[in-house]
Order: C-alpha cells, then structure tokens, then sequence
C-alpha cells in the first residue's frame, strides 16, 4: 500500500505536467512570449517554495548537496526551455506527444545505471505506451506532415532532460526534506532560465497587464507540484516505473487541450489514450499479482 501510496504522487506529479502545454497556448492567445511565459512560472514556482521553505522546512545542506541540487535544477530548467519552444512551434497535443518519449529514454537510463535488463511488466507496458502514443499522437493518420522540425527536435530534447530530472530526482539528496531539496532544484533551474530569457517582464509591465495570472498558474503545476511529488515519491519507486506512470501526462494534456483549446481528437487517438492509461496500469497490475501468488505460496 505504501508504494502505491508514492506511485500516486509521481501520476499527480505527471497530471500537472499535463496542463502546462494548453495553458501556455492560451498565454499566447493573450499575446504573452515564451520567454515571458516560462519566465513567471519559475519567477512564482521559486517564490513559492521559498516560502514552504521559511516556514515549513528550514533545513541546512552540505556544500556537496547544494551542487548536486543546483545541477540536477538544470535538467528542470531545459525541460521547461525545450518544451515551451515545443509548444510555441506544435499544437499542444502534439507537443505533448514529443516530450512523452520520456518514457522509454528512462527505462533506458535506469537499465545503463544498473547494468539490468528491464522485467518484462515494464517492457510490456513500453510497448503499449509506444503504441498508445503512436495512436494519440495522430502520427498513423498522416499528420506528421504538419509537424515543425524545429518543434519535434525541442520535443525530443525536453523528453531527454526530463528522463534524467526523474532519474537524478529519485537518487541524490535522498535524505534532504522534500520541500528544501525541491527548493533547492528550483534555484538552480531559475537561474538557468534567467541567464537564457532574461527577465525583462519584471520592469517592463507584461507582469502587471495580466502575465501573473498565467505565472502564478504555471508556477503551482509546473513547479510546485510535480517537483514536490516527484521529490516525495521518485526515492520511493524506481525510475523505470516513475517514467511510466509519469506518462499520465499525456492524456492529461490531450484532454487540456481539447476543453480549453477546442482542438480536435479522432477515434484513433482516442484509443490511443485508453492504450495509455492500460500502460500505466499494467506494471502495477502486474506486481500485485506477483505479490498475490508469493503469499499463497508461503501460506
């Protein structure tokens, strides 16, 4: 049950994940950059968890942790780079599409790392992640043709450096408290961020013509959340299964999309986040029925 409980963690931490693309689409239908938009969402996400961090969790960290923080921030800050780049140049249920390939790229990792071949409950659940994606992303119906280039490479880019943010968050600073070491992450991707889109939205009122709004929102489930949970719950489970049930990202934002932005979803891919979510279930299904057949065997 306790694992179980952490697993939950990592699917809120993808369902926030989820809702980034259509709301940063929406902030350039109010005539927001991406510069601008990234930009706030890590201005409010810092701010906010140096303020859990005040009040909630004061915490000193070695010399060592504070490096290995900052850097694994860094893997955030491209995430987020190349992702909202992915957006500014796809539709957002296709933007989403690309960064899912996290998915595989950490199963990956986690096979390099430990020098195991992955069981087979997650190569099967790849496998129907794969063809899920395949479906919800449209690309059996010929809509690759419309894809940007410059939008799928940024795509694939942010699913890389999100494979290695889950992977590095679940293995260092393990007994620093979430809030702190989230905190910590956080600073190091902000500065980042401030180095690659300067923050000309602080002296220039786009904050106060509206950009807060569209910041405080992707600051909270864009930062906040997913890396709180992704903190509490990556320690917890292994990095292959984090990466799949991070992929509850992808329905999330194909559904985003289609409420808020009126995009249009065929049957196919339809199916194709049904397949998806059978993805996510089957690992788990999987061990618990592993788990079963132990107990009756030792009773």
């Amino acid at each position: 049950m306790g694992k179980l409980k952490y697993s939950l963690l990592v699917l809120l931490g993808g369902f926030s994940y989820g809702l980034l693309s259509t709301v940063i689409k929406l902030g350039f239908v109010d005539g927001f950059s991406i510069q601008e938009l990234i930009g706030g969402q890590y201005l409010f996400g810092w701010f906010g968890l140096l303020f859990i961090v005040l009040f909630f969790s004061r915490h000193q960290v070695s010399k060592k942790q504070l490096f290995t923080l900052l850097a694994v921030g860094t893997t955030m800050s491209m995430t987020g780079i190349c992702y909202g780049l992915a957006v500014e140049k796809l539709s957002a249920s296709i933007a989403v599409v690309f960064l899912f390939q996290f998915t595989w790229i950490g199963v990956l990792i986690e096979a390099i790392a430990n020098k195991a071949f992955p069981g087979h409950d997650k190569i099967l659940s790849i496998i129907i992640l794969f063809i899920g994606t395949l479906l919800a992303g449209g690309l059996l119906e010929g809509l690759a043709k419309n894809f940007s280039i410059s939008g799928m490479l940024f795509g694939l880019l942010a699913a890389v450096s999100f494979a290695f943010y889950i992977f590095a968050s679940g293995r260092v600073a393990t007994n620093v408290p979430t809030y702190t070491k989230s905190f910590f992450m956080t600073t190091g991707a902000s500065v980042i961020i401030c180095i690659v889109f300067p923050p000309t939205f602080l002296t220039n009122g786009v904050l106060q013509a509206g950009l807060w709004k569209y910041g405080l929102f992707l600051g909270l489930f864009g930062v906040i959340i997913p890396i709180v949970c992704f903190s509490i719950g990556m320690p917890k489970i292994d990095t292959g299964l984090g990466a799949i049930l991070g992929a509850f990202e992808l329905p999330t934002a194909i559904v985003a999309s289609i409420t808020f932005l009126n995009e249009a979803v065929s049957a196919m891919q339809w199916a194709g986040i049904v397949l998806i979510l059978i993805g996510i279930i089957t690992p788990h299904y999987l061990s618990l029925r592993k788990e079963g057949q132990k107990r009756r065997n030792v009773a």
